[in-house]
């Protein structure tokens, strides 16, 4: 499949009118697709309730439009090289608004689940071509620095404000409007798009629909696999029957790819240092990062107490912190480069989960969760900010698309990764402080604790609730290891950037 129009360098459109209202429609829509992930987290008790749904059919709720999101990445990223970023950018918006419709009109879990997968699609299409829009409307330099910045925050704050904003819309109109919500979002980016964004006209290449089915197919069942463990065990056939397979698959996209002309994934962008560092660390990011909004609402919730509301109201600090570091960041990579903010920033997320590893059933949100949530919102404002301009920056147009999905597919891959492994040594840490209570006990192990209204022998509850804080927090430290392995690879594997030179340097081949 071609397209009528090529496209050449001239055609990347800087300069353009509106950039303001054009970043705010391209951020309002990275935001909307990213915090769609979590804003669904607290509204499940309610969505399982109303539709009746089993409590191993409601873990798909999430995972459905996990699954699809990270699965189609990369091919999401392609269209828009192929067909045009902002035409692609619209059809991925509209495809996730309509699919949010069906969402909230949802009246089984199968009309749900079939729509949660639809958003995913959606956004898997929407979310690469909203950051290769930035590149190719925001020249190289300050400009584009402030943009990736915005952008930056949207991304990393998506899951703090998910959960906020599905608190509020749960606890005052009900739990369809955590869908509702995405379709006026959704119709205002679609009207603007054409008003504020350049048309960013596909190139004239062919879409290579066999690397398509190749990386989609290996990546879907790598996704399901990991979701999978989560769920059952590392030993299930079919987890084990996934990743061998999504592996094997794309080991063989890899192979294709390298002998093929237009390939969905040109290897060449592997071969700076700088570039896949970056790739890297992202990927560690979400794995180590990602799953903690998952643990800390369950700890609020199952733990200290609180309601769905005042949960979200819980992250807000993080939110709000995130998004001012992302535009300090955004103003010192243009001076010290990527390497140091990097370093900084995986310093202080491995400092954050640190903190949260160190939790009591007995702490208070302000001396116990707070700080860690400051630091890991400045380290991840600090990473997310270079390891953004890095993904596009110094690659040709025809490629920042494909550029633009890798880095998102290291972060949803990672989320998946991380949530699962995570889940699983924590369930285990779990089971372990349980067993001397007997079976009984660990008949109650399960991802939270038993709710409140459920009751329990003197000083059961107080032994169960401590059994799942000390699963929760074994995840914290091993999230916070994590990010110590990133911050060694910073250090000794990406090169020193010249700052006079900018982030163009990090990513030229």
């Amino acid at each position: 499949m071609t397209t009528e129009h090529p496209a050449t360098d001239q055609e990347v459109a800087h300069g353009h009118r509106h950039l303001g209202i054009a970043l705010a429609l391209i951020s309002a829509a990275q935001l909307m697709v990213v915090l769609d992930a979590s804003i669904v987290n607290v509204a499940l008790p309610s969505i399982q309730t109303s539709l009746h749904i089993s409590f191993s059919n409601l873990v798909w709720v999430i995972n459905g439009y996990t699954l699809a999101f990270g699965g189609l990445l990369l091919l999401g990223g392609r269209t828009g090289d192929v067909f045009g970023r902002r035409r692609m950018f619209m059809v991925g918006i509209g495809i996730f608004a309509f699919a949010s419709f069906l969402c909230g009109l949802a009246q089984n879990e199968a009309m749900l689940i079939a729509s949660r997968v639809l958003q995913g699609v959606g956004g898997a299409i929407a979310a690469p071509t909203a950051l290769a829009l930035i590149a190719s409307t925001f020249a190289e330099g300050k400009d584009r620095n402030r943009a990736m910045g915005v952008y930056a925050a949207m991304s990393g704050a998506g899951g703090a404000i998910g959960v906020l904003a599905g608190g509020i819309l749960t606890d005052l109109l009900g739990w369809r409007w955590v869908f509702f919500v995405n379709v006026p979002v959704g119709l205002a980016v679609i009207i603007g798009a054409p008003l504020v964004l350049g048309d960013g006209r596909g190139r004239r290449m062919r879409l290579d629909l066999p690397g398509a089915l190749l990386a989609s197919t290996g990546m879907t069942l790598l996704v399901f696999g990991l979701i999978h463990a989560g769920s059952t065990s590392w030993s299930n056939q079919w987890t084990l029957s996934s990743l061998i397979a999504g592996v094997g698959i794309l080991a063989a996209f890899i192979v294709v790819e390298s002998q093929r002309r237009d390939a969905l994934l040109p290897l060449s962008i592997f071969r700076n240092r700088a570039r896949s560092t970056s790739y890297v660390v992202m990927l560690a990011i979400g794995t180590a990062i990602f799953s903690m909004f998952y643990f800390l609402t369950l700890l609020l919730q199952d733990v200290f107490g609180f309601s769905p509301l005042t949960a979200g109201f819980a992250f807000l600090p993080f939110a709000v912190i995130l998004s001012v570091t992302a535009g300090v960041a955004s103003k010192l990579v243009g001076r010290l480069g990527p390497k140091p903010l990097l370093m900084i920033g995986t310093l202080l997320g491995a400092s954050g989960l640190g903190v949260f590893s160190m939790v009591t059933p007995t702490s208070s949100w302000l001396t116990g969760i707070l700080p860690g949530m400051a630091l890991v919102a400045m380290g991840m404002a600090m990473c997310f900010v270079p390891l953004t301009l890095s993904a596009v920056a110094g690659v040709g147009p025809e490629t920042q698309g494909i550029a633009s999905a890798v880095l998102n597919s290291g972060q949803q891959v990672g989320g998946s990764l991380g949530l699962a492994l995570l889940g699983t040594l924590a369930l285990q840490a779990t089971r372990d402080r349980l067993k001397p209570l007997g079976n009984a006990a660990a008949k109650v192990a399960g991802a939270a604790p038993p709710p409140k209204s459920v009751p329990l022998p003197p000083g059961v509850r107080t032994v169960i609730e401590g059994a799942y804080v000390h699963g929760y927090t074994t995840a914290f430290g091993i999230g916070s290891l994590i990010m110590v392995g990133a911050f060694v690879l910073v250090a000794f594997v990406m090169p020193r950037i010249d700052p006079k030179d900018g982030p163009k340097s990090a990513t030229t081949h």
